[in-house]
């Protein structure tokens, strides 16, 4: 299992509330849902390595559609 690194965010209130709202749509806990949302950005914006460290592309498990 990769190392992780535990941090303090401070977000605003109606922010959190719409990321709690997508997790559950997504069925991931919050934080899992910040780490998706933060990967896709980094390589949106080209600023990942296509492969993840957990070796799953984009950091992500099956989507549903």
């Amino acid at each position: 299992m990769a190392d992780r690194k535990a941090f303090l965010l401070r977000v605003d209130p109606a922010v959190l509330e719409a990321m709690q709202r997508w997790a559950d749509d997504e069925l991931r806990s919050l934080n899992g849902q910040i780490e998706y949302v933060l990967r896709r950005a980094l390589q949106a914006e080209g600023r990942a390595r296509k492969d993840g460290p957990s070796g799953v592309r984009n950091g992500e498990r099956g989507t549903r559609k």
